[in-house]
């Protein structure tokens, strides 16, 4: 078994110096690309809706994920609540919109984190993490000085900024950035997020350097390296194959790509007509068709 990075920090003290910055960055935070400059330290909330305190909705096993993250004994799983992105039609609405969670202390995340290990899941699985990056890199921290030795798996919407992605250098095993949108319009539509794709892309791009493409290991299971995914809309509102083109082209022929179809009307969702149904089969296979005529071959069903 591959010893996580993050350990190597940890005993030289130089995740301390991590955490420090981090912190800092609550002061007038910008953690993501909205840089909304909300001091998180005093209790003031971002566009993420997140003050100082760690909020957690769930733990646990999940079995859900990639088969290559999923392992025999399922992905140890903690669900963040609220989001920076906060897409309409997120199928986690009452998560990330809502606020469906309770507020953790950083000793009970680190706790939560050894509960999964000796669980025997294969990972700790951050999903929706970017707002809480700080407090959870802590966690970490304290998790390692108490047996910790799992790689952490980052789970994020893909709308980062590239400088905390570059913080995280070193802590974070498994990146799986959603890449969601290539047009402007979409982003802004559905997301607020018309910068969506150059950000996006600015923050893969370094997380490709830091990890490069997914490795497992003997039983199959990853232990570090990017795992991409990418949800097909209906009526191709993602922009589907400027995405392709951007792994294929800027990242790497062998990249794990999941393109996922499973799509469903979900939150706001049914206020836009357009939005308003499941991709078709016909949908999806054009875009797995094209993956495969990039050279992508890692992560995706071919008919």
């Amino acid at each position: 078994m591959v010893a996580p990075s993050y350990l190597k920090l940890y005993e030289s003290g130089k995740l301390d110096e991590r955490i420090t910055r981090l912190y800092r960055i609550l002061e007038s935070c910008e953690l993501c690309p909205r840089r909304c400059r909300a001091n998180r330290l005093e209790g003031k909330k971002g566009y993420c809706k997140s003050g100082k305190e760690l909020i957690i909705s769930s733990y646990g096993p999940h079995f859900g994920e990639e088969p290559e993250i999923t392992g025999r004994n399922g992905s140890g799983t903690i669900f963040l609540t609220n989001c920076n992105l906060l897409c309409i039609y997120c199928q986690n609405y009452e998560i990330s919109h809502l606020g469906y969670g309770e507020e953790v202390s950083i000793g009970e995340a680190a706790e939560m984190m050894l509960n999964l290990q000796s669980r025997g899941c294969h990972n700790i699985n951050l999903v929706t993490p970017t707002h809480f990056t700080p407090q959870l890199v802590k966690a970490i921290s304290v998790a390692a000085g108490r047996g910790l030795k799992l790689p952490i798996f980052w789970n994020c919407s893909g709308y980062e900024n590239v400088e905390t992605i570059k913080l995280l250098d070193g802590i974070v095993d498994i990146y799986k950035p959603d890449i969601k949108y290539s047009g402007s319009e979409p982003a802004k539509k559905y997301s607020n997020a018309p910068d969506y794709f150059e950000r996006c892309k600015e923050a893969v791009r370094e997380m490709h350097r830091q990890v490069g493409d997914l490795k497992v290991d003997e039983r199959g299971i990853a232990f570090r390296g990017l795992l991409t995914r990418h949800l097909i809309l209906p009526n191709n509102l993602a922009g589907s194959e400027k995405v392709l083109e951007f792994i294929a082209e800027e990242l790497s022929k062998t990249c794990y790509v999941n393109i996922m179809a499973q799509y469903r009307p979900c939150g706001r969702a049914y206020e836009y007509e357009e939005l308003g149904r499941r991709p078709t089969s016909t949908e999806y296979i054009k875009v797995v068709n094209y993956a495969r005529k990039l050279g992508l071959h890692r992560g995706f069903s071919v008919p």
